[in-house]
């Protein structure tokens, strides 16, 4: 049996209700909630439906490179892990670089360059040691810029990957995208477990067009056992749109997570 657990993405599902009906209906199908931006959400409202959070953005401006920004991205960060203390929500994801409200990088990069990659690691060793001190996880999600994030830095699987190992903390960790995967690299059962123990967390949705498991080209039940075979025991989390009714999709999605 899994030892993982399912989440969902409330910014993705029940469109049609209020926010914070969409975190009640997630967490009343027995799932974990996942949010975005939460300088945007009521937090006592959200701490009032007794949902049990997996993970929120963990900063709200800046980027890991240049220096003003780095200032910035480390300031939202202590901010977001204030209020990931009132949610008792134990991750923060984290980007390339700062995206905006349609996903694209606020900054977009061309070229990365090597001194670039090294401030990367430092200030992603500087946000591991802000989660060490709140008792919180850091996560760094690979994106692809082939569809959705075009310009983002450090965007592949194996750039998030090479970016924890150097690290080193167990305050920063992957969120495995297996949606961003697949467009960007693809080979995702080895990838799995190549990534193995830096795993903090996967998030998934079918390929094309983002929707839930089963809508696309992904062989999720390979994906469940390749998860159960590297004995991964955080979360998996649903980040996508449902092709139709969402309380359908979110049952489509558990029934394709359970191997």
């Amino acid at each position: 049996m899994s030892q993982y657990r399912l989440s969902v993405c409330a910014e993705m599902v029940f469109l049609d209700l209020p926010f914070i009906e969409r975190v009640k209906r997630i967490h009343a199908m027995g799932f974990g909630v996942e949010i975005w931006d939460w300088t945007q959400k009521d937090i006592e409202a959200l701490i009032a439906t007794g949902a049990r959070f997996t993970s929120m953005t963990g900063y709200i401006s800046g980027n890991l490179t240049d220096e003003v920004e780095i200032e910035n991205l480390l300031s939202s960060a202590q901010a977001s892990l204030e209020v990931a203390e009132r949610l008792n929500c134990p991750s923060l994801n984290l980007h390339g670089t700062g995206l905006n409200n349609v996903g694209l990088p606020v900054d977009p990069v061309s070229i990365v360059t090597g001194e670039m990659w090294l401030r990367a690691r430092d200030t992603l060793s500087k946000l591991a040691a802000l989660g060490e001190r709140a008792g919180k996880v850091f996560t760094l999600e690979n994106l692809n810029t082939a569809v959705d994030h075009p310009g983002t830095p450090f965007a592949k699987a194996e750039d998030t990957l090479a970016l924890v190992i150097a690290v080193n903390s167990p305050y920063l960790k992957m969120n495995l995208d297996i949606y961003h995967a697949q467009i960007g690299e693809g080979n995702l059962v080895e990838l799995i477990r190549r990534c193995n123990k830096y795993i903090g967390e996967v998030q998934v949705a079918d390929v094309p067009g983002r929707k839930e498991p089963g809508t696309g080209e992904i062989n999720y039940k390979a994906i469940a056992r390749a998860l159960d075979d590297i004995v991964y025991q955080g979360t998996v989390a649903l980040e996508g749109w449902a092709s139709g009714d969402s309380e359908a999709a979110l049952i489509a999605f558990r029934d394709a997570l359970t191997a």
